[in-house]
C-alpha cells in the first residue's frame, strides 16, 4: 500500500498476516510510514478495522480483517534543515557517502515528512544538494529501505548527480558500480553461488508486497548470491538451519533481494513482510539465537559494499561497513551456538 495524503486506502489481511500486532505489521510493511506515525494515526482515531475505529496500538489482526487508513494531508511538504546526526563515511565538494542506521526514512513522503535522512542533509549542505531529484529528493540517486541499514551515495551538485544515475542505471554491466549486501537468511542455500534472474511487480491483492510477476508488469530483476557461512544445529532436530550469504545487485528494483531470497526458499531473518511465515521456528531454535532475532526488530541486511567511480575524478572508489550493532551480535550468537565448530 503506498499512502496518499486526504485519501482512505483499504486492503484485505491475508493468513501471513493474521496473528501481528496492526502497528507493528503497518510500521513494518508500509515503507513510507513509521510505526509511531501509524500509532498517532489509530489513536487519533484514522484507520478502522472492518469498519469499526479503535485506539488501541496492539490490536492483533485476523484473516479476513479490512483495514482501512484516513491519511491527513500533510501540512508542509517541502522538507525543511532538521540537525539529524549523519554517520558520514566521505565527502568532498560532489558527493556524500553516508552509512545509514535503521529506521531512518531516505527521503520526505506521505507519513514522514521530517526526520528523514533528506532533512538532515539539508541541515548539512545547505544549497549545495543537487536539485535534479526535486525538493522532496535533492541529491538522491538510490536508496535504502527504511529498515536496511548500510551505504548509501548522495550527490552534492547537478553534475555530480547526472554522472552518478547513469551509473545506477547501468547497474555495474559496464562500468565500476558494484552494489553488496550481507544478510541471514532461513535455510541452507544447496549452490554455494548462483543467480536468480526473475521479474519483479507489485503484488496485485497486497500492494504492500512486491513478488516475481510474470507478466507486462514485471520488470527485469537480477540478483548474484553467494554463501558466506552457515550455522547448524541451532535445535534439537536440525531443521531451524541459517546462512549469511553475500547478494550482489545487478538491478535495482524495490525489495529485490527480499523478494528474491523468499523466492528461492530463503527469506531474510526477522523479515515482517517476507518471512512471517517463518516465524514460528524461533520456537525452536536455541534460545540465545531466538532473542537476537526478536532483537532486530527489521530485516537482517545490510549494505556492506558500495563502489562507484567519482563523478568529476573518475577514480574508482571502494567502500565497506562492518555490520551494525544488532545484527553483528546476532552473528557472534550464531556462531556460538551452531553445532558444526
Amino acid at each position: 500500500m503506498d499512502e496518499q495524503d486526504g485519501q482512505l486506502q483499504s486492503f484485505e489481511i491475508g493468513e501471513e498476516e493474521a496473528g501481528k500486532r496492526i502497528d507493528l505489521f503497518l510500521g513494518q510493511a508500509v515503507e513510507n510510514m513509521s510505526r509511531s506515525r501509524i500509532q498517532d494515526l489509530i489513536r487519533g482515531g484514522h484507520v478502522t478495522r472492518n469498519g469499526a475505529s479503535f485506539k488501541k496500538i496492539n490490536v492483533k489482526l485476523q484473516v479476513g480483517d479490512i483495514l482501512t487508513i484516513d491519511v491527513p494531508p500533510a501540512e508542509d511538504p517541502t522538507p525543511e534543515g532538521e540537525d539529524i546526526p549523519l554517520n558520514i563515511v566521505y565527502e568532498d565538494d560532489d558527493i556524500i557517502i553516508i552509512n545509514k542506521p535503521t529506521g531512518l526514512v531516505v527521503h520526505p513522503g506521505p507519513g514522514n515528512w521530517t526526520g528523514t535522512m533528506v532533512n538532515a542533509l539539508i541541515h548539512h549542505c545547505g544549497d549545495s544538494l543537487s536539485g535534479i531529484g526535486g525538493v522532496r529528493r535533492p541529491g538522491i540517486v538510490h536508496r535504502l529501505d527504511k529498515n536496511t541499514t548500510g551505504l548509501l551515495v548522495v550527490a552534492k551538485n547537478d553534475r555530480a548527480h547526472r554522472h552518478l544515475s547513469k551509473q545506477f542505471a547501468d547497474h555495474g554491466r559496464t562500468n565500476d558500480l558494484e552494489r553488496c549486501y550481507r544478510a541471514f537468511v532461513w535455510g541452507i542455500p544447496m549452490r554455494t553461488k548462483d543467480t536468480i534472474n526473475e521479474p519483479i511487480g507489485r503484488k496485485q491483492h497486497n500492494r504492500l508486497q512486491m513478488t516475481v510477476l510474470y507478466n507486462q508488469y514485471g520488470k527485469e530483476a537480477i540478483t548474484h548470491y553467494s554463501l558466506l557461512e552457515k550455522f547448524t544445529g541451532l535445535d534439537n532436530r536440525g531443521k531451524c538451519d541459517i546462512a549469511m550469504v553475500k547478494c550482489r545487485l545487478e538491478t535495482g528494483r524495490t525489495h529485490q533481494i527480499r523478494v528474491h531470497m523468499r523466492y528461492v526458499g530463503h527469506p531474510v531473518l526477522g523479515d515482517q513482510l517476507y518471512a512471517s511465515h517463518f516465524q514460528t521456528k524461533l520456537n525452536k531454535l536455541d534460545q540465545n539465537v531466538a532473542e537476537g532475532i526478536l532483537a532486530l526488530d527489521r530485516q537482517a541486511l545490510h549494505a556492506a559494499v558500495l563502489q562507484i567511480t567519482h563523478p568529476v575524478t573518475k577514480e574508482v572508489m571502494r567502500f565497506e561497513s562492518e555490520l551494525p550493532e544488532d545484527m553483528a551480535r546476532l552473528h557472534n550468537l550464531l556462531r556460538v551456538a551452531r553445532a558444526d565448530v
